[in-house]
């Protein structure tokens, strides 16, 4: 009997080490990170200016008060600044990731997706063709024979 060598748990790891979508991963999380910088820069440098021409140029700064006295650190505050800027910076991120990368890849598959579409039907109307061709090349056969086909 032979026996069958299970893989050792090194081979199991460079496996797993090379499965494209673990690279993929380690990818999306660099750039993923490095995205991050730049909507926080484009929420607190553009956006922020922006709302704080209402007001104050931070939006950290935007709460409200729940009890009567709400000085320095005393009282029950919500800051509902720090969420709306959050939320921002939810908004435009959601916004580039969809205009620039879902969008156009959606566009770019969808056009792929055509082009096998328009070249499977091609094909099959080829082979549809040449099918026919045959049968009527069968048929010339039949009819010089002078026989039908299902004569002898």
């Amino acid at each position: 009997m032979s026996e069958k060598k299970e893989p050792s748990v090194w081979e199991g790891f460079k496996v797993f080490l090379m499965r494209g979508n673990v690279v993929d991963l380690a990818v999306a999380v660099v750039i993923g990170a490095a995205f991050t910088n730049i909507v926080n820069s484009v929420v607190k440098g553009v956006i922020n200016p922006l709302v704080g021409a209402i007001g104050t140029k931070n939006l950290d700064h935007y709460s409200s008060c729940l009890s009567p006295t709400c000085e320095g650190e005393q009282g029950i505050q919500i800051l509902w600044g720090s969420v709306l800027g959050a939320t921002l910076s939810f908004v435009i991120t959601a916004a580039v990731v969809y205009f620039l990368m879902v969008l156009p890849m959606s566009k770019y598959l969808a056009r792929a997706e055509a082009r096998r579409k328009a070249k499977d039907g091609t094909h099959e109307v080829i082979e549809v063709t040449e099918l026919e061709v045959l049968k009527e090349i069968r048929d010339a056969l039949v009819a010089q024979r002078g026989s039908g086909p299902n004569q002898p």
